[in-house]
């Protein structure tokens, strides 16, 4: 059989001196198995919205987090929110090093239909050619995207808790050096979602919803917000019942209304319904539309979930229900948006319209102060966790509501 060239796990020291999990260019070996049935799958996504970045001419590496690992890497580029069409010339993906910098010898170009160069219209998005290769799981990747001309408003996800980076004017995808990205960003520009082709049992479970979704007030850069910590958990079980887990969280975000990004009303076809071989969604939305009285019975949240559970089951995708969390103490708390709070959560534990519920509110909980977060869980706002309450969200899912098949 001929080989060809495939991306596999090594260890690589970093100019830092730190050991990195690197891709690195090796024949196919007996660990490929062609002709097996694949798919393909999420094995990192976002939701994208409007982002205050200005880039002209510039070069964003985007770092970000796999999840399951598969082969032949696809990168879906978004321009949902542009004001222009906006032509991309040069997109690299490679492992993520110290810094900007990518790991010497893993930086490869990705073509889109076969070209180097796709020009993405306002409202649309295109999806790479596949990169061959295998891409581990829980692989931190750069992937580098260099902007013709002014972009006007960048599409992309605007609070990413990750550090990603901006170049100074010009092409600096292939830079395996860091050297030309002086700005860092905590935005992410233009990338949406990774697709990996995983055995045919491997699907994708996609986490919806805000801010705590979003993993607000998590550490910077560590990974630590709940769906990551979920796709961990993942991947300790045996490897045919591995996920891959996308963060559909946007802060802010509302069911009722836009605000900060589309209402989740709007958005839940774009970021759940038609990402690839979604299996399962975890809905956790709510508390923004309680925060600023755009909810005011228990009522107008429920008519909007049992939408989602709606459109997502005409879609054969199951629906798993999350509680909203507890938040005395925060921001535009009362008591009387707590007994709404209470009543929605009763209806998603014991309505049983959705697929399966995940009790995030008692997983946080203050018991002796049911109204309140634990304060080892709260990360001091009293309205998001810190590490320690997204890992004791992460915990709360049963991973065998995860593996629901709808008839």
């Amino acid at each position: 059989m001929t080989s060809r060239p495939l991306l596999r796990t090594s260890l690589v020291a970093a100019a830092a001196g730190v050991l990195v999990v690197a891709l690195t260019l090796l024949p196919q070996d007996a660990t490929s198995s062609p002709g097996a049935a694949t798919d393909q799958v999420g094995t990192w996504g976002t939701a994208a919205d409007a982002t205050s970045l200005a880039l002209a001419d510039q070069t964003v590496r985007n770092i970000v987090r796999t999840s399951v690992g598969g082969t032949n890497l696809r990168v879906s580029l978004s321009n949902a929110f542009g004001s222009r069409a906006v032509t991309f010339d040069s997109v690299w993906a490679g492992t993520a090093g110290a810094g900007a910098a990518v790991v010497a010898g893993t930086n490869r170009r990705v073509t889109f239909s076969g070209s180097t160069s796709v020009t993405v219209p306002p409202g649309a998005e295109v999806l790479s050619d596949p990169l061959p290769g295998e891409v581990p799981a829980l692989s931190t990747l750069a992937v580098s995207i260099h902007v013709v001309g002014d972009a006007g408003t960048v599409s992309g996800h605007r609070l990413a808790h990750q550090t990603s980076w901006v170049s100074t004017p010009g092409d600096h995808a292939q830079d395996e050096s860091g050297t030309a990205y002086a700005t860092p960003t905590t935005s992410s520009a233009w990338v949406e979602a990774l697709v990996v082709e995983a055995p045919e049992q491997v699907d994708t479970v996609v986490a919806f919803g805000d801010s705590i979704t979003d993993g607000d007030r998590s550490t910077t850069g560590a990974n630590r917000r709940w769906p990551d910590l979920l796709a961990e958990r993942i991947l300790q079980q045996p490897a045919p019942t591995h996920l891959g887990v996308m963060n559909a969280g946007i802060s802010g975000n509302r069911l009722l209304n836009d605000g900060s990004g589309q209402s989740a009303q709007a958005r839940f076809d774009r970021d759940v319904l038609a990402q690839p071989d979604v299996r399962t969604a975890v809905v956790m939305e709510g508390v923004n539309d309680l925060r600023w009285e755009i909810a005011t019975t228990p009522a107008d949240l429920i008519t909007a979930y049992r939408q989602l559970v709606a459109r997502g089951h005409a879609r054969g995708v199951c629906v798993v229900g999350g509680t909203i969390t507890p938040w005395e103490g925060g921001s535009r708390w009362s008591p009387a948006k707590d007994e709404i709070r209470e009543a929605v959560n009763a209806w998603i534990r014991t309505s049983g319209e959705f697929d399966a519920v995940v009790d995030f509110d008692a997983a946080v909980r203050d018991q002796q102060r049911p109204s309140r977060m634990l304060p080892a869980h709260d990360s001091g706002d009293h309205l998001h966790p810190g590490d320690t309450g997204y890992a004791a969200m992460a915990a709360a899912v049963d991973l065998r509501d995860l593996e629901c098949r709808r008839p």
